[in-house]
């Protein structure tokens, strides 16, 4: 009997997607976790398995300006510390894989915010 869980259908639909993004390092790739309480952003190379930069809702610099704002507030700045820290290391250009999730809210705002730092995709 096949699993029929949503995380399971994720997992799936992600597996799919990998099949077809891929980061270089030219062109990393800028990946989305998103769980219930928290987002996670990385921006990595896969033919060296090697993350660039990575920013988080947990990250102790950002934790203050995140304070008493929604979760898609949120995740927006999210998107804007990891394409800063992206391009102190020189990356102007990535992919999106956004980990399976629907690309609406948060993922959305992941995006939105990773635009707004200066990344291109």
């Amino acid at each position: 009997m096949a699993n029929k869980s949503r995380s399971a259908a994720r997992i799936r639909r992600h597996i799919r997607v990998r099949k077809k993004v891929s980061g270089t390092p030219d062109c990393p790739r800028l990946s989305v976790y998103r769980s219930l309480s928290g987002i996670n952003a990385q921006v990595i190379d896969d033919q060296n398995s090697h993350t660039l930069a990575s920013a988080s809702n947990l990250d102790p610099d950002l934790r203050k300006k995140l304070k008493g704002k929604t979760k898609t507030e949120q995740a927006e700045l999210v998107g804007q510390a990891v394409a800063e820290r992206a391009k102190s290391k020189g990356i102007t250009k990535v992919v999106f894989d956004r980990g399976g999730y629907r690309y609406i809210g948060r993922v959305k705002a992941v995006a939105d915010g990773a635009r707004e730092g200066g990344l291109q995709f």
